[in-house]
């Protein structure tokens, strides 16, 4: 593996492995990352690991190097009053106070800016649009066309899927199930890593929670 950034849902696989009485190795192997990463992951907080604990920590960590520390007040209020009042798009915002447009995007992905996706100008298609690499995907709807009540986190019921792979070849796989309010998450052991594995996980997952389950956002994988 390329890299030994975590995500949030190899960080909930690290949690289940591990309450599971899993070893090192076996975790390290079946998420495809080396025995020091899962070690110094599993040790990032003083207290028993749970992931969504570990991955505010990462967020923090992060928030307090690189590029994030030149978002100040003002600048913060400057853009936000560009976008939402004067109707300017990211790459106009980003070419006035002389930064990059992916740096507003970024900022505005992760929650630093009081602006979300229906704020901007073209709503964010071309944002959509210009990271979309693979292909055009026709089947289901596209996240653009998600309630804004999603997006705000005000709301509980609204939940993101994707999947975790063992790094074998032919290795186990994982769903994850993280609701956008409480970050409440649920994992569920795939039969296969094939689409029709997924497609039962979510009929399990969506008999369980039954009229609490008002959306599930998937990518294209």
């Amino acid at each position: 593996m390329s890299t030994t950034i975590l995500s949030f849902q190899n960080r909930v696989v690290i949690e289940t492995l591990h309450n599971e009485g899993r070893s090192l190795r076996y975790i390290a192997n079946y998420l495809g990352f080396s025995k020091t990463t899962i070690f110094n992951e599993l040790h990032r907080l003083n207290s028993e690991y749970q992931a969504g604990l570990a991955q505010t920590d990462f967020e923090r960590k992060v928030s307090q190097r690189g590029r994030k520390s030149s978002l100040t007040k003002n600048l913060k209020h400057l853009i936000e009053e560009k976008i939402k009042v004067q109707k300017w798009s990211p790459e106009q915002v980003a070419h006035v106070v002389g930064i990059a447009y992916k740096t507003v995007y970024n900022w505005i992905d992760q929650g630093w800016l009081d602006v979300q996706l229906p704020d901007l100008p073209d709503h964010g298609i071309r944002r959509h649009r210009a990271k979309e690499k693979r292909g055009t995907f026709n089947h289901g709807r596209s996240i653009e066309e998600r309630p804004h009540k999603v997006e705000t986190r005000q709301e509980f019921g609204h939940f993101e899927a994707d999947t975790v792979l063992s790094g074998k070849r032919k290795g186990q796989a994982v769903a994850t199930f993280v609701e956008r309010k409480s970050r409440l998450t649920i994992v569920k052991r795939l039969h296969g890593r094939d689409s029709q594995s997924m497609t039962q996980a979510v009929l399990e997952l969506a008999s369980q929670l039954q009229d609490k389950l008002k959306t599930l956002t998937v990518d294209h994988g």
